[in-house]
């Protein structure tokens, strides 16, 4: 009998061994488990996902870091486009703050008597115009706001980019005739890519026209293609003003304008042409040297 005792009393204190030392596991992950959703809480760093515990409390653990890095690329998204939002609001005001005085002042010269004919005409004719830049803006950058949020629907069309040439030598070539630029499209028959038509030419256009904005009387401005297996590159090389070291990685970004900018740009065209390069899934990029000119590299894979 007193053995039987003896193994009895050996048994229960062996289980209460065991059940302070599990009790005493359970106290540290939680204080653990604690001292993580602490961290998480005050937005500190998340420790790294290899470092949490085994177990279920791992499991727990792990679940809180997926949900919590969730969270924070969410919150980040939203500040992003809340960003986005406010720089465009401002922007807008910035572009439209010139044509309204513009059109303020015009408006109160037209309401004086004794102004003659011509000078109503010419007056109204100002009106005309600052209301169609304002028009074209706001069409401009409705487009923009489509192409960077990805909601514009674009076609997926067989483009033969010697027809697109000889459409874009149609409007670009008279600028250039204007501005006294040699306008050269040398676009080998038989080259074709898969996109949009309409978008692509309105890329590789604004391209072209800042191309030719930038060159002086007697430059030249080239568009060159070559296809291989890897690609379709298009480049555009003008032997202008070139691009400055500063400038030269901001000249995609919306209302940029670099310091040899002419009074009448708006900053918006080169940041047009690489959305919509960009949501073709192709790439653009931009070499140059001051006063030797600039080379604009297109990249399209399809």
């Amino acid at each position: 009998m007193k053995i039987v005792c003896v193994i009895l009393a050996v048994c229960l204190v062996g289980l209460l061994t065991a059940f302070l030392i599990r009790e005493r596991r359970v106290r540290k992950r939680v204080t653990e488990l604690t001292g993580y959703i602490t961290k998480v809480l005050d937005y500190g760093e998340l420790p790294k996902l290899e470092e949490v515990s085994e177990g279920q409390f791992g499991i727990l653990q792990s679940e809180i870091y997926k949900v919590v890095t969730l969270l924070r690329e969410e919150y980040s998204t939203e500040l992003k486009q809340k960003k986005y939002m406010s720089d465009m609001m401002a922007d807008i005001s910035h572009q439209f703050k010139t044509p309204l005085t513009a059109i303020q002042i015009m408006t109160e010269l037209l309401m004086q008597p004794d102004l003659s004919e011509d000078v109503r005409l010419e007056y109204a004719a100002n009106i005309d115009n600052q209301t169609g830049r304002m028009t074209w803006l706001i069409r401009s950058l409705l487009t923009l706001a489509q192409l960077e949020a990805g909601t514009l629907e674009m076609k997926s069309e067989k483009i033969s980019l010697k027809d697109m040439a000889d459409q874009i030598n149609e409007s670009a070539g008279i600028m250039a005739e204007a501005a006294e630029v040699d306008l050269q499209l040398n676009i080998p028959e038989g080259i074709e890519v898969t996109g949009d038509p309409g978008w692509l030419r309105e890329a590789v256009s604004n391209i072209v026209k800042n191309a030719i904005e930038h060159t002086p009387a007697g430059g030249k401005v080239s568009v060159n293609a070559v296809q291989t297996n890897l690609c379709t590159q298009i480049n555009i090389v003008d032997n202008g003003k070139g691009i400055d070291k500063k400038d030269l990685p901001h000249i995609f970004e919306r209302f940029y304008k670099a310091g040899n900018s002419s009074v009448n740009s708006v900053g918006i065209g080169l940041a047009m042409a690489k959305q919509i390069i960009c949501n073709m899934g192709g790439s653009i990029t931009a070499s140059s040297e001051p006063g030797k000119g600039s080379d604009f590299e297109i990249r399209l894979y399809s």
